[in-house]
């Protein structure tokens, strides 16, 4: 009986097998069929073929053939060649499946331009677009982060992690001495857009325009480059979608100031408190932020829509330190009328609160008494009556340092297409910024509120931003020649107002600077205040035309004829033009390897406004306030000279460049060389008084011309079904020399180091026939016997002077070049991109080193003294600017690295994507510099005095590394995308 069990029981296991078997034949089929280029025919060796939503893949043989096991249930077949457009195939009834596929599909890119877009191939000046897929990740949270790196010859520099200050932004380097010197921002069509209105999680694509020819068709503000936003709009006809990004991000300072500890503070012969206190500590923490992105898109019928929610919770590594913000944003598009009216709406409103904190603090951290408590016995801050000597806890604890930023803006665009290719076109917008920030000094406060009795700031600003466009386009093809015109007319109106409020002298702090009314300054008449309105306006006319043959030979020219309001009645019409050409090489003759190769040349005539509305005018402004019949009355005065001759700087731009694709488009990249020069360019002039009632005027006086190479190369090393890798470098230079400063002056110092000890001690000098950003001083040789400086004697007159005629040029604030290399590899269902950055040849002078790094401020002054690896032991002079302080800055930092799963979901999953990454920025970065960051500074703000004044900043003043500078930062963010 056992037996026989056992023969029935073989029986029936042997026929569930074959049953399986015969249904897992059944429930897959074999696709075979063939990938050849769609042009030429050729068969596409090593082409990848993936059946969708499963991770079953294949490749093609020799002869292009493949041959792939379908499961049930499989609908596409996707289909990638390096070079190619990528294809999406439906799984029909037949299990023979052939693709074509179209090679140089980059060349049909569509790249926007100033109002409009053109495809790859026709372009004929230097513009960058960059998708989403290829912005910068991690914890970013300004847009121009998104292309810091990515876009050679455009620098984006922002020295330390404060998450309240922005990026500084140089497209070619300067090409103005006070005007705008940061490209010209235009956001879904809004000229002079906001960068606050944007959320990075809502952008779609970025496009730089580099040269003159490309910028040229906005005008008056275009001279610094312009930077075009376009921002996500809605999904697939038919379907909607819901996506969820969001992540926590760690961030922690790093490479404080290095400086001694108590120990050897004592035994140098500072005080002794008993205590051993790491101020740096003290007022820093590890910032805990976290970012959530929900959003809403679809299209049903004839709307087209995609709807957002941002939130965004920031935390400094300074205590007080970081934002709260919202922003939403809704984007519509409307057909109508037989899909010849395209009506399109956006919305958007950002609110963010902020603790600004103090700078300041870090400053005072460095050199605090490292033994000194934080508080003393009875509970109040412990101090010194020092100058310029603050405890650094109490500055943060003690005051208050915050604003609330709104940002609201609206535009509409109607689009209607006259007759086949003729198309008409309106647009307004309307952008609103308020400000509203309040600072207050406790009267307990050393810090700028003990010697007031409690001192409060509030300052307000409102800005507005008005726009109204009319375009018509034309787009023609004759033949083999295909013709676009494109003419309009702008009207736009900006404006603003703000007030201003000091006033000290609470009889409480309980109120803080919400009731400036119990300010005992303004009975008395001695509080301050300030208020503003201006409004600018600007018309233009514009024109383009472009031309395109045979795919072959391409040419456009523009002209913008624009006035604005700035300029005196003689003066406010300036015409900006642009010519620009290309020929594909690679369709003339038949280069081995050489996929395409374009040449292309332009030329542009770009303006700058100042930013002054009413310089021309001869104005009145109040002036210093004067005791009279028992009230203290204000006096007026001139507050500008008139100058009716005041107009644009003029900027004359040549670029020469060529596209190419080599290797079956494996390898693509461009080369650039451009020379340009800015003539009649804006500054302020000090002259006589009399017979000027005015010590300065703004005129058009200076030059400069500038010059530099960009090279973009991107490579698709590997690519096959288990694993991609693409690897992309930048590299561009730029250098700027200053032609003509004034007509009276070929040369000027500024910078000045500052308090204590060296007020009146320059660092830069701007000089006809030099560079841009040279630091100027002293030549260090040594120690001389006794300790002191020994400086170069560079006149030969045995002696060195301290003079002009003894220093020398000791370094440049401006890098030689620039460079970034990106990594992107996928392997399986992992991703990982890795992001190098660098400038090299920059200096900085390091002013904790000027000032502190002195063995004598600590048994003089009680301060802590700065210690580097250039210590001068034996050192017994004072602190003293010279080149042994100027330091090479050159940089190479891992700014960005990112590793992300793509999870593989059911077919009965809520969820149609589902990611994880962690990333990492300023993971490390190699240099030489012993101050707080190596990275460019393009501007010197100036050094803060004790009421917290600073000076103008300063663009023509780079490579200055101040004391309240912002430490670095380390951030490591946790992140997931869901997809519904």
């Amino acid at each position: 009986m056992k037996l026989k069990i056992d023969h029935y029981g073989r029986l029936v296991v042997l026929l569930l097998l074959a049953f399986g078997l015969s249904n897992a034949a059944l429930a897959q089929r074999t696709i075979t069929g063939t990938v050849t280029d769609s042009q030429t025919g050729d068969p596409l060796i090593g082409a990848n073929i993936l059946v969708v939503g499963t991770s079953i893949g294949t490749i093609t043989d020799i002869d292009g053939s493949f041959s792939i096991d379908v499961p049930e249930g499989a609908t596409e077949l996707e289909v990638t060649y390096t070079g190619y457009g990528a294809q999406r195939v439906a799984i029909g009834a037949s299990n023979v499946i052939d693709v074509a596929l179209t090679p140089g599909e980059f060349l049909e890119e569509i790249v926007v331009v100033g109002y409009g877009t053109q495809k790859q191939k026709e372009v004929t000046s230097s513009i960058v677009s960059v998708d989403a897929a290829d912005f910068n990740r991690g914890n970013v949270n300004n847009p121009t982060q998104l292309l810091q790196g990515k876009v050679a010859g455009l620098t984006i520099a922002k020295p330390g992690g404060n998450p309240n200050e922005g990026f500084a932004l140089r497209l070619r380097g300067l090409s103005t001495f006070g005007a705008n010197a940061e490209p010209l921002i235009i956001i879904d069509g809004i000229i002079g857009g906001s960068l606050d209105l944007i959320d990075p999680n809502d952008i779609a694509s970025i496009d730089v325009l580099k040269d003159g020819s490309a910028a040229a068709i906005y005008g008056t503000r275009a001279s610094s480059g312009v930077i075009i936003i376009t921002t996500k709009s809605g999904g697939q006809a038919g379907r909607s979608a819901v996506n969820y990004n969001g992540y926590v991000a760690i961030d922690q300072g790093t490479n404080f100031v290095p400086h001694i500890g108590a120990a050897e503070f004592v035994e140098r012969g500072g005080s002794d408190f008993g205590n051993n206190t790491n101020w740096y500590d003290e007022i820093s923490r590890t910032g805990v932020s976290h970012v959530h992105n929900l959003s809403m898109e679809g299209s049903t019928g004839n709307t087209n829509y995609r709807v957002s929610l941002n939130f965004r919770d920031i935390q400094g590594v300074a205590r007080f330190n970081g934002f709260e913000q919202v922003n939403g944003r809704v984007n519509l598009t409307q057909k109508a009328i037989n899909d010849r009216l395209t009506l399109s709406v956006n919305l958007a409103a950002t609110n963010r609160n902020a603790e600004f904190g103090f700078n300041e603090a870090w400053r005072y951290a460095t050199i605090f008494n490292p033994t000194a408590p934080i508080k003393n016995p009875d509970g109040s801050y412990f101090e010194l009556d020092l100058f310029d000597y603050f405890n650094p806890v109490a500055i943060i604890e003690q005051n208050t340092n915050v604003g609330r930023l709104k940002r609201l803006s609206g535009n509409i665009r109607a689009e209607y297409e006259l007759m086949d290719g003729l198309t008409a076109s309106v647009f307004y917008s309307q952008q609103q910024e308020s400000d509203l920030t309040g600072q207050y000094y406790r009267s307990d406060a050393r810090f700028r509120g003990q010697g007031r009795n409690g001192l409060a700031r509030r300052f307000s600003e409102d800005r507005s931003n008005e726009l109204f466009e009319v375009t018509g386009t034309l787009d023609r093809d004759l033949g083999n020649l295909n013709l676009k015109i494109l003419g309009g007319y702008s009207w736009q109106e900006l404006g603003f107002q703000n007030l201003f409020v000091e006033a000290g002298n609470f009889i409480s702090d309980a109120f803080g600077f919400n009731a400036l009314n119990v300010a005992l300054d303004i009975p008395r008449g001695q509080a301050v205040a300030d208020s503003r309105r201006e409004e600018a306006r600007l018309i233009s006319f514009f024109g383009r035309v472009n031309l395109n043959y045979d795919d072959t030979y391409f040419f456009s020219a523009s002209l913008r004829r624009e006035g604005s309001s700035k300029f005196g009645p003689d003066n406010r019409w300036g015409n900006f033009w642009a010519a620009s050409g290309g020929v594909a090489l690679s369709n003339l003759f038949d280069i081995s390897g050489v996929d395409n190769l374009k040449l292309r040349a332009g030329i542009g005539v770009t303006g700058n406004t100042p930013v002054q509305n009413y310089e021309y005018l001869q104005r009145l402004g109040k002036g210093s306030n004067f005791f009279f019949n028992g009230d203290f009355v204000p006096s007026f005065g001139p507050a500008s000279n008139p100058n009716p001759d005041l107009k644009w700087e003029e900027k004359t731009e040549i670029n020469i460049g060529l596209d190419f694709a080599l290797l079956d488009y494996k390898l693509t990249g461009s080369i650039e060389y451009y020379t340009r020069t800015s003539e009649d360019v804006l500054q302020f002039v000090d002259v006589s008084v009399p017979p000027n009632l005015f010590p300065r005027t703004l005129v058009n006086v200076g030059e400069l011309e500038s010059n530099g190479l960009e090279l973009a190369v991107n490579y698709s090393a590997i690519s096959n079904q288990n694993l991609t890798w693409e690897t992309g470098l930048t590299f561009s230079t730029f250098k700027t020399e200053l032609v003509k400063f004034t007509n009276d002056r070929s040369q000027d110092d500024r910078a000045n180091v500052g308090a204590p000890g060296q007020n009146g001690t320059f660092m830069i000098r701007l000089e006809e026939g030099k560079e841009i950003g040279n630091i100027f001083g002293p030549v260090f040789l040594g120690l001389n016997d006794d300790g002191s400086w020994n400086f170069a004697d560079l006149d030969g007159d045995g002696t060195f002077c301290n003079c002009e005629n003894d220093f020398a040029i000791i370094g440049n604030g401006l890098p030689d070049f620039e460079i970034g290399w990106n990594n992107t590899l996928t392997f399986g269902n992992f991703d990982f991109n890795v992001f190098f950055r660098g400038a090299f040849g920059h200096d900085l002078v390091n002013l904790f080193r000027v000032f502190y790094e002195v063995p004598s401020v600590v048994s003089n002054l009680n301060v802590n003294m700065v210690k580097t690896k250039f210590f001068l032991e034996n050192l017994t002079d004072p602190a003293d600017f010279n080149s042994y302080q100027v330091e090479d800055a050159s940089f190479l930092k891992l700014d960005n690295a990112t590793l992300g799963y793509t999870v593989d979901l059911p077919e009965s999953s809520a969820f149609n994507r589902l990611r994880f990454y962690v990333s990492g920025q300023n993971l490390f970065v190699i240099t030489d510099y012993t101050g707080v960051d190596p990275e460019v500074r393009f501007f010197d703000p100036g050094d803060t005095d004790n009421a917290g004044e600073s000076n103008t900043i300063d663009i023509l003043s780079p490579g200055i590394d101040r004391r309240n500078t912002y430490f670095r930062t380390r951030t490591i963010t946790f992140g997931v995308n869901v997809g519904f």
